[in-house]
């Protein structure tokens, strides 16, 4: 029986789960406060605060790490490459480690992942990374060469959908066309053709709906002229951090909680009842917009992320896009399992690991 530890870092929370085979057996989430974790300015320190935790938590639980097959990491921003299942090598690290193609606390889980097994002799595992590419030509042009567009996305849980999708119909993944829109801190759509991810918006730098903390597409030169004028500060830091933090529902509401917003639009709060529905047009209106990326063969539209769970919310954007395709909302997450499956998959021999260079 072949057992997996699974890793899954964000900012401010760390995911961690064993699996043997495809039954998971522990799963744990602890989320960070900034005087929790002792506020450590590095990614080095960060990342040892993190693997103290989870090791002194699977010894409190009486985890056998010798007895691991492996570990497997979500995350991080490497280089762009096609889906799969990656073997974590030297150079992976080190591309995480100097967050040569981005910072996000994701990058912690190649890092970690790899330490953690190397420790243990074991090989680690990266599954179906935030930096899929396998966009179509046209897909990549923005309007200007020097600013080609890139896919920066929720890969992994995105894929893990559209194949629980296949699967529970008897369906081949590879065979379908899917729009699938994960709805969370940040909000990804991605058309899905025969397997490959054709297109989709970056869900940090800017393109796409709004959510509940980033912007979505804001108008450039207003945009600019507020840098200038020195609205954000001045460093690029600060202006990332109100990018990617301070936008959507929380500067129309004061508040990145989607289960506050849906109360207070419930309880008649045209402000917040505004401000949701906004978010929910920009999503149905994205879900079209990849229609068209499929030229509207779509078999199916899948809505997941943690928005998924409101009923409402839901609701408004089926109300919106049915008569593109049937509509099917799973919510919450699927990255834990799917990272397990990856790596199950490798060990098992049904697929090989691919290398990073």
């Amino acid at each position: 029986m072949k057992k997996v530890l699974v890793l899954n870092f964000g900012s401010t929370s760390t995911k961690l789960a064993l699996y043997a085979e495809d039954r998971q057996i522990l799963h744990k989430e602890f989320h960070h406060s900034s005087d929790e974790m002792g506020t450590p300015f590095t990614l080095k320190e960060i990342a040892a605060a993190r693997k103290a935790l989870i090791l002194r938590h699977l010894k409190e639980q009486g985890v056998d790490l010798s007895r691991l097959d492996a570990v497997v990491g979500r995350g991080g921003l490497i280089r762009p490459v096609a889906g799969g299942t990656y073997r974590i090598n030297e150079k992976m690290v080190k591309d995480l480690t100097d967050c040569v193609y981005g910072y996000h606390a994701c990058n912690l889980g190649g890092i970690l992942a790899a330490d953690i097994a190397g420790e243990l002799g074991k090989p680690a595992f990266t599954v179906d990374p935030p930096v899929i590419d396998e966009l179509t030509d046209v897909a990549r042009l923005s309007g200007h060469r020097d600013f080609p567009r890139r896919p920066l996305f929720h890969a992994l849980n995105a894929r893990a959908v559209a194949r629980r999708y296949a699967g529970e119909r008897g369906l081949r993944y590879d065979g379908l066309g899917l729009i699938v829109a994960h709805m969370g801190g940040g909000v990804t759509v991605s058309a899905h053709r025969n397997g490959r991810i054709v297109d989709v918006n970056n869900g940090l730098e800017g393109e796409g709906p709004y959510s509940a903390e980033r912007p979505g597409a804001l108008p450039v030169l207003p945009i600019v002229r507020a840098v200038y004028e020195g609205k954000f500060g001045d460093s690029y830091e600060s202006f990332r951090w109100f990018f990617t933090a301070r936008c959507g529902l929380i500067s129309y509401l004061g508040t990145n909680d989607g289960r506050v917003v849906s109360l207070r639009a419930r309880q008649g709060d045209a402000d917040a009842e505004l401000a949701y529905r906004g978010m929910a047009y920009q999503i149905a209106k994205e879900i079209g917009a990849m229609s068209a990326a499929l030229c509207g063969e779509v078999d199916a539209i899948l809505l997941t992320g943690g928005f998924a769970h409101d009923a409402m919310f839901t609701g408004w954007i089926e109300e919106a896009v049915s008569f593109i395709a049937p509509v099917s909302v799973y919510p919450g997450e699927n990255e834990m399992l799917a990272l397990a499956q990856g790596a199950l998959r490798v060990l098992r021999g049904e697929e090989t690991a691919l290398e990073y260079s």
